[in-house]
């Protein structure tokens, strides 16, 4: 009988985007979503300066996509949530109003983690609690009454150790705790707020 060897666990922090409502359109119409979103959070991510040599190759993820950066001094947490995020916000805005027919909302969420590698991927409990954030109903919620384009939605995690604390440029008043989910056991706290 063989056994399967885990890998080394590689720390990195983790931002993935979901499409809003992408299971009610065509496929013709998910491809383009699907390109403007790429297009989108590539633009946000070289805006910020977060290049290639900072993170692993984007994941797919069908009605969305996932970053894992590495933990280099030129992408600490505080860019992810006071630029790269904004940046999006602000460029899915612009979108929106250039091509109403095409438009586009997104969740987004934040967190950090021990992720493991096989052939096949990516895997390991912080992705699991990754999207179990992304995909909770109290975030598909938020962002279907919201106005603007984007719900973010960080881990407890997350919060506790970079919002609350207040650095420049976070508004640690703007996140709201609104929801746990559990992995292996555990609660985890999702914070969350809409970003203008």
């Amino acid at each position: 009988m063989s056994t399967v060897s885990v890998a080394v666990p590689h720390h990195r922090r983790i931002v993935a985007v979901d499409i809003e409502g992408s299971t009610t359109r065509t496929n013709p119409a998910k491809a383009r979503l699907r390109q403007v979103m790429y297009d989108l959070f590539e633009g946000a991510l070289e805006a910020s300066g977060i290049v290639k040599d900072h993170m692993d190759p984007l994941v797919d993820r069908g009605d969305g996509v996932m970053a894992l950066i590495r933990p280099v001094d030129e992408a600490p947490m505080t860019l992810l949530l006071d630029t790269l995020l904004p940046t999006l916000s602000r460029l899915l805005a612009e979108h929106n109003e250039r091509a109403p027919l095409q438009k586009l909302r997104l969740r987004a969420v934040v967190h950090a983690g021990e992720v493991h590698y096989d052939r096949q991927g990516q895997f390991g409990e912080a992705l699991d609690i990754t999207f179990r954030l992304l995909d909770a109903p109290e975030v598909k919620d938020i962002l279907r009454e919201a106005k603007a384009p984007l719900v973010l939605v960080v881990s407890g995690d997350i919060y506790r150790s970079v919002i609350r604390h207040g650095y420049e440029g976070i508004d640690c008043a703007a996140f709201e705790q609104l929801f746990t989910v559990t992995v292996s056991g555990q609660q985890h706290l999702g914070w969350t707020r809409v970003l203008p």
